[in-house]
C-alpha cells in the first residue's frame, strides 16, 4: 500500500530534501519536518510559499498529481496588493498572458480572511498607505511561479501565497510545519 502524506509547508522551506543550492547557510528542507523514508513531492512548491505540499512513495500517483497533462485543480489563497476590482478578477478568469503563453482560465474571487490562516514568519511587509486583498485562485496546470506572475499582470503583486488544495486534498485541519497520513 502506497504512503500518501498531506504538509503544511511553512513559509522559507524548501519543497525537497535535501539543500544542494546553498554553500553559505543551511536552508530549512522537509527532512526537518518530515522523517518517513522514500516519499518524494508530486508537484512543487517555492520556498516563499506555504501550504499544502502531497507527497508520496507512488510513483504513478506522483506523475498524475505533479503532470498539467491531467489538470488536476489547485487552489491557492492569495494576499495581493490593492483591491482587485471584477474587471481584474474577470481577466484571471480568462487567462493571462505572461512570457511563456497565455494561461488556461482560472477559478478566482476576493474571499475574507481565511478563518485557519496562522501568523507568518516573517511577516510580510505591510504598507499602510496601500490595502491588501485575499482572493481564492483555482489553476489546472503548473507553469513556474505562475500565480506571482498572474496577480502581477494583473496589477496586484502576491504579498502572501497559501495553497489551500490539491484535486481533494487540503489543510483543513494540517497546522502550519505538521502533516498527516491520508489515503
Amino acid at each position: 500500500m502506497s504512503k500518501l502524506i498531506l504538509f503544511n509547508k511553512p513559509f522559507n522551506v524548501l519543497s525537497q530534501f535535501t539543500d544542494k543550492g546553498s554553500t553559505t547557510s543551511a536552508r530549512q528542507t522537509l527532512s526537518d519536518y518530515i522523517d518517513i523514508p522514500k516519499v518524494y513531492a508530486a508537484g512543487r512548491l517555492d520556498k516563499d510559499s506555504e501550504g499544502l505540499l502531497v507527497l508520496t512513495d507512488n510513483g504513478a500517483l506522483q506523475a498524475k498529481i505533479a503532470n498539467p497533462r491531467h489538470k488536476m485543480p489547485k487552489t491557492y489563497w492569495v494576499q495581493v496588493e490593492g483591491e482587485p476590482d471584477e474587471k481584474a478578477l474577470e481577466m484571471l478568469r480568462a487567462g493571462v498572458v505572461l512570457k511563456d503563453g497565455k494561461t488556461r482560465p482560472a477559478k478566482a474571487q476576493a474571499i475574507d480572511i481565511p478563518d485557519n490562516l496562522w501568523p507568518r514568519m516573517p511577516p510580510i511587509r505591510v504598507r499602510k498607505s496601500v490595502p491588501d486583498t485575499w482572493i481564492s485562485i483555482t489553476i489546472s496546470e503548473g507553469k513556474n511561479r505562475q500565480i506571482r506572475r498572474m496577480t502581477a499582470a494583473i496589477g496586484h503583486p502576491t504579498l502572501r501565497l497559501i495553497r489551500y488544495s490539491v484535486g481533494n486534498w487540503t489543510i483543513d485541519g494540517i497546522n502550519n510545519g505538521d502533516w498527516v497520513l491520508s489515503s
